[in-house]
C-alpha cells in the first residue's frame, strides 16, 4: 500500500485553506449585523425643530408682557393715591351721625306714648259733680297725673330734638322727599311743644285761683292737639311704607 508523502499532504491542506478562507471571510461579513442608518426623516425633523427652539431677540425698549390674570390697579384706572386713601375724619363723622339719628328715631317713637296719654287725660282734669255739673276746682289726682305726663313729654321731646339738631352735618348732601316733610313738620310741633306747657301752666294758675280758664290759656287744648297731629305726621312720613309721596318732586 502506497502512503502519500508529507509534502503532498501539506500541499493539499494549503490548497484547501486557500479555497475556504475567502468564503469564511465573506460569510462573516454577511452574517454580522450592519449598523442602522439614520432615516432621512430624522435630519429633517432636527432641522425643522431648530427654528421653533430659537427664541426671538429681545428688543431693548420693548415693554414686559402683562400677565392676563393680573387685574388693573386703581392707578391704572386714573385714580391718584390721595383719592384712594380713606378719609378717617369723614368716616368718624358719618358713624357719629348715624348713631345720633338712630337714637333720635328711638326716642321719637317712645315720646309719642306720653304725648298721646297727656292729650287723652287733658279733658279729664275737671271733676264732675253728682248732678253732672262741672266742679270749679279740678280733681288733684287727674290734674297731677296730666301735669306729670306733660312734663315727661316735654323732657323726652327736647331730648329727642337734641340728637337730631346736634348730629354732625354732611356737606353737599341735599335732603329730599320724606326727610324734607319730616323737618317741615318740626316747625309746627316744635313751637307747639313750647306753647303747650306754657298755656297749661297759665290754665292751671287760673283754676287754682278759682277762675274759669280764659284768654290765651283757653287755647291750651287746641295747641296740644295740633302739636300731636303734626308730630304723628312727621313720624309717619319717615316710617310708613308710602310709595307715592305727594310732597316729593317728580
Amino acid at each position: 500500500m502506497h502512503v502519500p508523502s508529507e509534502s503532498l499532504v501539506l500541499r493539499v491542506v494549503v490548497l484547501l485553506l486557500a479555497v475556504s478562507l475567502p468564503r469564511l471571510t465573506a460569510a462573516q461579513a454577511s452574517g454580522s449585523s450592519p449598523q442602522p442608518e439614520q432615516s432621512p426623516a430624522a435630519p429633517q425633523q432636527s432641522t425643522s425643530s431648530q427654528p421653533a427652539q430659537q427664541t426671538q431677540p429681545e428688543l431693548p425698549n420693548a415693554p414686559a408682557p402683562a400677565s392676563s390674570s393680573q387685574a388693573p390697579s386703581l392707578s391704572d384706572l386714573g385714580f391718584t393715591p390721595q383719592q384712594t386713601q380713606a378719609d378717617l375724619k369723614l368716616q368718624a363723622k358719618l358713624d357719629k351721625r348715624s348713631e345720633m339719628l338712630k337714637m333720635h328715631q328711638r326716642l321719637g317713637v317712645i315720646t309719642l306714648a306720653p304725648m298721646a296719654a297727656a292729650l287723652i287725660t287733658g279733658p279729664m282734669v275737671k271733676a264732675k259733680g253728682r248732678n253732672g255739673q262741672t266742679v270749679t276746682e279740678p280733681s288733684s289726682v287727674n290734674l297731677d297725673f296730666h301735669a306729670a305726663l306733660g312734663s315727661a313729654t316735654a323732657a323726652m321731646y327736647f331730648t329727642t330734638a337734641y340728637f337730631a339738631i346736634f348730629a354732625p352735618k354732611i356737606p353737599d348732601h341735599p335732603k329730599h322727599g320724606a326727610i324734607r316733610f319730616h323737618e317741615a313738620m318740626a316747625f309746627v310741633h316744635g313751637p307747639g311743644m313750647v306753647l303747650t306747657p306754657i298755656l297749661g301752666a297759665m290754665a292751671f294758675s287760673q283754676e287754682q285761683n278759682g277762675e274759669k280758664v280764659h284768654g290765651i290759656a283757653s287755647a291750651h287744648g287746641a295747641v296740644a292737639t295740633a302739636t300731636v297731629i303734626a308730630y304723628g305726621a312727621s313720624i309717619v312720613a319717615v316710617s310708613w311704607p308710602i310709595h307715592i309721596k305727594f310732597w316729593e318732586k317728580q
